[in-house]
């Protein structure tokens, strides 16, 4: 423990140095074409900062009569981590450090997007366990990633658990793998504003929330169901902190420019507000970071996970109506919600029945993992296998350990 300690220490400095941090974030963008340089820079921070450790690894035990026994964490060996174009230095940043953490090894096959950045990490990261005293080859990725490589590292016998933080296809596939699997999937976190909500705070965490890295992050607010009473009042603050509402006009000619014929056009993911204006030929007024329109509960604005800053806003007659729809919304995905209210009883009834791995209330969506808001860091949020917002025991065996008969003195 003492050496893990020690190697995550040198981990967290080596990817807080501030030119690592500049790289990590510019080379993000330039590499993979999506998200904001300044946010991925607060991303990667926290990542480093607030991704636990070995505290992580509480013991428990029992004593008495018959004896001792004693829960540990205990490594599973080498795990096998497939990370995203969405967040690539994060992932590999927090994955690390938990996996260590729990005693672990790691393979990362990174999305190929973000090849040369994430050969660039896992380098940078070796040499400073290296330089720490630890063990060759803790952390290793593969020059070329591909589907073939994956496939390859998924099946190998010597990898004993798999993570995959991704789209649904690659968490499908290693729940098949036949080992044990964390899945971190997709989400259409919806956000719930009733009557009762401080309107102004509520729209500003919106906009912060939805605009933060161009809405790459599965956590951020994907569409908006406001209590009707109050809806109007919603939309004239959110343009007072930078949102642009959308004529019925602009909607159809982003509709034509956005979505591609499985879901959001691959190509405008985690751009900025300005340049998807830009695109329809809409010259964008200044401080504008996110777009948003009225729609109806079918529209594709509204369903689909679209990971870039534009929001269908969906009146309700009242918050109940907007509970039920947002749990709908949802889609089942179990990952992120988000809910603007002073009444309890109504936040609790939300939180209930929407049964998501993240529920953020009064705040943006990005407090549920630690920026701003209480709590520990991650950026594999593993709402299909139930792990949620996982950390080194995530990544351990438990073991339980029975004394019979001795060490209970009391």
């Amino acid at each position: 423990l003492a050496d893990r300690r020690r190697y995550i220490a040198a981990i967290r400095e080596a990817m807080l140095r501030p030119e690592h941090l500049d790289k990590m974030s510019v080379d993000a963008v330039m590499q993979t074409g999506m998200g904001d340089v300044a946010d991925k820079y607060l991303k990667n921070k926290v990542a480093a900062e607030l991704t636990p450790g070995v505290e992580d690894l509480e013991t428990s035990a029992w004593s008495g009569d018959d004896g001792l026994t004693t829960v540990e964490y205990s490594a599973f060996g080498v795990i096998g981590a497939i990370t995203p174009t969405t967040n690539p230095t994060e992932t590999i940043t927090c994955n690390t450090i938990g996996m260590l953490a729990a005693g672990n090894a790691v393979v990362f096959s990174p999305h190929p997007r973000a090849r040369d950045l994430s050969v660039w990490q896992v380098q940078t990261i070796n040499r400073a366990l290296r330089e720490a005293g630890a063990p060759e080859n803790l952390v290793v990725t593969v020059a070329e990633p591909s589907i073939e490589n994956t496939n390859k590292m998924m099946e190998h016998r010597k990898v004993q658990m798999l993570v995959a933080t991704g789209g649904p296809g690659i968490v499908r596939t290693v729940l098949k793998s036949g080992k044990k699997a964390i899945g971190a999937g997709a989400g259409n976190p919806p956000v719930v504003v009733d009557e009762t909500a401080d309107i102004d705070h509520a729209a500003k965490c919106i906009v912060d929330g939805a605009s933060f890295d161009n809405n790459l992050p599965c956590t951020a607010e994907k569409e908006i169901i406001a209590v009707d009473a109050i809806a109007d009042l919603l939309k004239f603050h959110m343009v007072q902190h930078g949102a642009y509402e959308l004529s019925a006009e602009q909607v159809k000619q982003l509709e034509g420019l956005i979505l591609g014929e499985r879901g959001a056009a691959t190509e405008w993911i985690g751009k900025s507000a300005t340049a998807i204006l830009e695109g329809i030929g809409v010259e964008p007024p200044a401080g504008v970071r996110l777009l948003v329109c009225e729609a109806t509960k079918e529209h594709p604005f509204v369903q689909v996970e679209l990971m870039m800053p534009v929001l269908g806003l969906v009146r309700a007659p009242d918050v109940d109506a907007a509970i039920d729809l947002a749990v709908e919304l949802e889609h089942g995905n179990r990952h992120t919600a988000v809910m603007h209210s002073q009444n309890v009883s109504k936040l609790t009834k939300m939180g209930k029945l929407i049964q998501t791995t993240i529920f953020v209330k009064n705040g943006p969506s990005f407090t549920g993992i630690g920026i701003g808001g209480e709590g520990f860091t991650t950026f594999t949020i593993a709402g299909p296998t139930g792990e949620g917002l996982t950390r080194p025991r995530s990544f351990a065996r438990s073991r339980r350990c029975v004394l019979v008969g001795d060490l209970n003195v009391r």
